[in-house]
């Protein structure tokens, strides 16, 4: 029996605009489920209980974590996105780079003649490559 797996993402109050950011990104891309806290859990009232987003082929949970927390991500897991040409993977490198941290500027490393590495404003790693 085929298992699904599914990455996992917690944010500590932005998940919603950071699955809204993402999508808006990505070709292909769409909103599954959204759902928020209530008042019943008023220090996390409006914030994300629970979403699914896909990314082209990719679906994504998350959530905002009601429990505060020392760790974030960590870009040890990455999302690696090979793109379909130079002007796709320049957008998505300008945009996810945006207030976010160049791990590896958009360059030719020998295993990619275009390649980048960014963190974006949110803690999430991306791999760009045009193959």
């Amino acid at each position: 029996m085929a298992r699904a797996i599914t990455p996992f993402l917690m944010f500590q109050g932005n998940a919603e605009a950071a699955l809204r950011f993402y999508v808006s990104l990505i070709e292909d891309s769409e909103i599954i489920s959204l759902s928020h806290y209530d008042e019943t859990q008023p220090e996390a009232a409006g914030r994300v209980y629970q979403a699914m987003f896909r990314l082209g082929q990719q679906v994504v949970r998350c959530i905002d974590s009601p429990i505060p927390h020392d760790f974030d991500f960590t870009p040890s897991f990455s999302f690696f996105i090979d793109c379909d040409g130079e002007d796709e993977l320049t957008s998505l490198y300008e945009n996810l780079s945006e207030q976010g941290e160049v791990m590896m500027p958009l360059d030719n490393y020998g295993f990619s003649t275009r390649f980048a590495w960014v963190v974006d404003r949110f803690g999430v790693s991306w791999q760009l490559n045009l193959p």
